[in-house]
Parts: structure tokens; C-alpha cells; sequence
């Protein structure tokens, strides 16, 4: 049992992480149409101008929250001198995946070049571990769920009860009939990249409490960030934030498979039917998980677990 319940909590930090990232990829793409492949790399940029700020000798809280502007700041100078180019011009979908794994490429590639490949850490303390019945859970992981919630309740009460959250839904839903009613779309889109951007360097700066930063960290989730959004329902924050979560435990828990299992894995790995599913259940394979969870919905569900609208 206790075994088991490790991977559950893994996958419940990992999953509050993906969870906001996956609400600014849905809100990205539900009012904007952009999906966009830069949407991990922002989450790597910033981690890493947390760690910057954080080893300039500033409190880990201070260091995230700067962060978190700067990024915001970034994403809406891509958005004016990027993707509102291309909306005037009426770019396809393909062409805009294009240029987002460009963008993806070159943040990935300037991270490198002023921090170089090594992974780092930040300036912090060794966090304590806390146990509950035998069950060791990291002070961190816990911080981790804490602000997610706090976080998805914000968001959750801007969406229902303000005048930019239910703009932000018009918008989503129609965006030319939005624009004739007198909505401000131009300040809509503003927001969202406020919220999305915002969001997402939470995330990033969060990921980076449970373990080391990398430059390649965001480029690795951007998948299962995507299987969260395709499986909860493109354009659907909150069907975002459940798939984030059935795709952290999924990956976890299938990744901590080989201990439960114990000898039973090894008997499993003989049979030739079973095998291929088995070795799955192997850290080396977590995106895998993600990608299979994906594809399924994909065959006999595209529509997602919820309806695609905010």
C-alpha cells in the first residue's frame, strides 16, 4: 500500500503543476486558436529567471513572483510583435504550429547559451519530508497542491464573477459575434495572455520546488500538456485541470508499476502479449503514457472528456 500511495502523491504534485500550464495552453488556444508549441519552453524560461533572481540573493517567493512578470511581460511582446502580425494576416493553423516551435527553439536555445545545459537548483534549504503513515510526502509537494488550488480558485472566480472572465468566455464562444456587441477583443486578448503567461510561469517556477531545472524540462511536458488539454476538452480550463491530473497519476503510477508489482514484473515481462504493455511501467516511458492516454481519446472520444468551451 504504501508503495502505491507514493507514485499517488508524485502524481498529484506533478499534476497541480501541469494543471495551471494546461489552463493557459487551453486559454491560449480557446480564444487566441494558437496552439502553441512554446507554451513548455515559457514554463522552462521561467524556472530559470526564478533561479536567477533566487541566487541574486532574493527570497524564493520574491524571485517567483518577478518572474512571473517578467514572463507575462515577454508574452505579450511576442503577442504584439508575433502573433498579431499573423492574425491580421489570417495564418493558418499549420503555419502558427510552425512558428511557435520556433519561438519554442529559441528560448530553449538562449536559456542554454546564458545558463548553459547543466541541470541546476535552487538556492534553497533541504526541504523536509514529512511522513504520514509510512507514507514520506515532501514539504514542497505539499506547497505545490497548496498553490495550485489557490491558484485554480483564482481563476475559477475571475472566470465566473468578473467582467474580463465572462469577456474572456464570449470570446471564446464566438469571437465575431464578441466583437459586435460591443466587446474590446484587443483588451480580451491582452488578459488572456496575462492569465495563460502568468500561469504558466507559476508552473514552472513551481516545477522547479520538486526537482532540478533543465533546459529541455518544458520541451518534455509540452506533450502531456497537450494529452491534458485534448483529454479535458480543448478550449475547457476546467477539463484541463482534470486531465492534468489523470495524466500526472497515470504517468506516476504507472511509472512506480515495476516496484508495486515486484517480482510479478519480471514473470509479467516473459509473457509475449503482455510484455510491450509491462515495460511501460518504467520511468524511461512516462511520456509514453501520456501519448497512449492521448491517442485513445483521440479514437473513440476527440471531443474530450468535457465539452471544448469555457
Amino acid at each position: 500500500m504504501e508503495q502505491l500511495v507514493q507514485p499517488i502523491v508524485n502524481g498529484l504534485s506533478l499534476g497541480s503543476i501541469m494543471a495551471l500550464s494546461a489552463v493557459g495552453l487551453t486559454l491560449t488556444y480557446g480564444i487566441l486558436r494558437l496552439s502553441n508549441f512554446a507554451h513548455g519552453d515559457l514554463m522552462t524560461l521561467a524556472a530559470y529567471l526564478t533561479f536567477l533572481f533566487n541566487s541574486l540573493g532574493l527570497n524564493i517567493w520574491l524571485a517567483m513572483g518577478l518572474s512571473t512578470i517578467v514572463v507575462m511581460g515577454f508574452a505579450l511582446l511576442t503577442d504584439k510583435f508575433l502573433w498579431a502580425p499573423m492574425r491580421k494576416q489570417r495564418t493558418t493553423p499549420t503555419t502558427l504550429i510552425i512558428i511557435s516551435i520556433g519561438l519554442a527553439l529559441a528560448i530553449r536555445n538562449t536559456v542554454i547559451m546564458v545558463w548553459g545545459a547543466s541541470p541546476q537548483n535552487y538556492d534553497l534549504p533541504v526541504a523536509e519530508t514529512l511522513n504520514f503513515a509510512g507514507v514520506r510526502v515532501p514539504f514542497n509537494s505539499l506547497l505545490v497542491m497548496g498553490m495550485a488550488i489557490a491558484a485554480i480558485g483564482g481563476l475559477h472566480y475571475l472566470l465566473q464573477n468578473t467582467k474580463i472572465g465572462k469577456a474572456m468566455r464570449a470570446v471564446a464562444d464566438d469571437i465575431d459575434l464578441a466583437r459586435v456587441t460591443g466587446i474590446k477583443v484587443d483588451r480580451v486578448i491582452l488578459w488572456t495572455w496575462v492569465i495563460a503567461a502568468g500561469l504558466t510561469a507559476v508552473s514552472g517556477s513551481m516545477l522547479g520546488l520538486i526537482e532540478k531545472i533543465n533546459p529541455n524540462m518544458g520541451w518534455f511536458l509540452i506533450l502531456p500538456l497537450f494529452a491534458s488539454v485534448i483529454l479535458g476538452g480543448i478550449g475547457n480550463p476546467y477539463g484541463a485541470i482534470v486531465g492534468a491530473f489523470v495524466i500526472g497519476l497515470a504517468q506516476e503510477v504507472g511509472a512506480g508499476m515495476r516496484q508495486i508489482l515486484g517480482d510479478a514484473y519480471l514473470t509479467l515481462l516473459q509473457n509475449p502479449v503482455l510484455a510491450p504493455i509491462v515495460k511501460l511501467m518504467s520511468p524511461d516511458y512516462k511520456i509514453g503514457i501520456a501519448l497512449l492516454i492521448m491517442m485513445l481519446v483521440l479514437l473513440f472520444r476527440p471531443q474530450g472528456l468535457f465539452r471544448g468551451t469555457m
